[in-house]
C-alpha cells in the first residue's frame, strides 16, 4: 500500500505538479543571480514555472481530449442526446459536455444548435453548464495542484449542478423564453464523413493549436496575476478577505468572477496564489467556477439566444449552486487537503 501512495505522490507531484521544473526554474534563476527568497525573484520564478506547466498541460489535455472529441461531432451527440427523456437525459448531457469546448463562449454555439435541433431545454442547459465548469481537463489540472480527492469531488459537484439546473429549467416550462430564431430554426443532418486514427490526429492538433492561440493571453494575464499575489500582496489581506474570518467570502470570489472572461487554465494560478497566500478553499473553486460559467461575454452572447427571463435564471441557479458548492468545499477543505 506504500508501495501503491509513493508511486501516486511521485505522478501527482511530479508528473501533473511538474514540481521539477519548479526546482530547475528555481536553480536557473539563482545561478543568474536573481534569489527567488525576494518578491522579484519569486514572482519571475512563479511566472516561468506556471506559464510552462499550464501550457505544457494545455497541449496534452486537448490532444487527448480533442482525439476523444472526434467520436462525438455535434450530429453524433445531438444523435445520443435525442435517444434519452427525463433526468438520464441531463446525466448524459452533462457528462458529454465534458468531452466538449473549454469555454461557455465556445459551448453556446453547441447549445444553440442543439435547441435548434429540437432536444429538450432542460436537456441543452445541462450541458451547457457542464460544458465550461467540469471538462476533463479541469479535473487532470485541478488533480495536479489540489489533489485527487479535491479535483473528484470539484467534478462530482459541477456535474450535479448542471443536472439539478438542467432539471429545474425543464420544469419551468420555459421553451417560449427561448428566442423565436432559434425555436424555429431547421437541423439539417448533414452525413458524417468517417474518420481514421490520422484524421483524428490531425483535427486532435489543430484543436491544440486553435485553443493555445485564444487561451495563451488569459494564461499570460492569469500567471502575473497569480505570481503578484503570491509575492507581492500580503497574507493577512487575503486571509482578511477571503479567510475565515469573512462569512461572505464565497459570495465574493463568485461575484468577482463574473465580470471575467477565462477558461479553466487561466484561473487556476490566480486560485493558486490564493490558496498558498490562505483563503479558503470554497472560495477559489467559487471563483474559478463564477469565471468559468457566468463570466459577462458569455451572458452577453447567450442573451442573443434567450430571453431575459431565462437568462436571469440560468445566472440564478448557477450563482446559487456555486455559492452552495463554496460553501461546502470550505466545511470538508481539512479533509480534502
Amino acid at each position: 500500500m506504500q508501495t501503491v501512495k509513493s508511486v501516486w505522490d511521485f505522478f501527482q507531484n511530479e508528473i501533473l505538479g511538474m514540481k521539477w521544473l519548479n526546482r530547475l526554474v528555481g536553480n536557473l534563476l539563482e545561478t543568474c543571480g536573481l534569489s527567488t527568497e525576494t518578491r522579484l525573484g519569486g514572482s519571475v520564478q512563479f511566472f516561468i514555472y506556471d506559464t510552462i506547466k499550464i501550457m505544457v498541460l494545455l497541449g496534452v489535455l486537448i490532444l487527448a481530449i480533442s482525439y476523444i472529441q472526434s467520436y462525438f461531432p455535434p450530429e453524433r451527440t445531438k444523435k445520443i442526446l435525442g435517444r434519452f427523456r427525463g433526468i438520464g437525459a441531463n446525466i448524459i448531457a452533462a457528462l458529454l459536455g465534458t468531452v466538449t469546448p473549454f469555454c461557455s463562449c465556445s459551448s453556446i454555439p453547441l447549445f444553440i444548435g442543439f435547441t435548434s435541433a429540437g432536444l429538450p431545454l432542460g436537456v441543452t442547459f445541462s450541458f451547457l453548464i457542464s460544458s465550461p465548469m467540469v471538462d476533463l481537463g479541469s479535473l487532470v489540472l485541478l488533480m495536479g495542484i489540489f489533489g485527487w480527492k479535491v479535483a473528484i469531488v470539484y467534478v462530482l459537484l459541477g456535474l450535479i449542478i448542471a443536472v439539478a439546473g438542467g432539471s429545474l429549467i425543464e420544469k419551468l416550462h420555459l421553451e417560449n423564453e427561448v428566442e423565436e430564431y432559434i425555436r424555429n430554426g431547421k437541423s439539417v443532418d448533414i452525413p458524417q464523413e468517417e474518420l481514421h486514427f490520422k484524421d483524428r490526429l490531425h483535427f486532435a492538433w489543430e484543436q491544440v493549436v486553435s485553443t493555445a492561440k485564444k487561451v495563451a493571453p488569459y494564461i499570460l494575464i492569469g500567471v502575473a496575476i497569480g505570481a503578484m499575489i503570491h509575492n507581492w500582496i500580503p497574507e493577512e489581506i487575503i486571509v482578511k478577505i477571503l479567510g475565515d474570518n469573512n462569512p461572505f467570502g464565497v459570495i465574493i470570489a463568485t461575484i468577482a468572477g463574473v465580470p471575467m472572461y477565462a477558461d479553466i487554465f487561466g484561473t487556476i494560478p490566480i486560485a493558486e496564489a490564493l490558496l498558498a497566500k490562505g483563503a479558503l478553499l470554497g472560495v477559489v473553486l467559487s471563483f474559478m467556477m463564477g469565471v468559468t460559467t457566468l463570466s459577462l461575454p458569455s451572458m452577453i452572447m447567450l442573451r442573443k439566444a434567450v430571453k431575459p427571463k431565462l437568462l436571469w435564471i440560468f445566472i440564478s441557479i448557477c450563482t446559487i449552486g456555486i455559492i452552495l458548492v463554496g460553501y461546502f468545499f470550505n466545511a470538508i477543505q481539512t479533509i480534502l487537503i
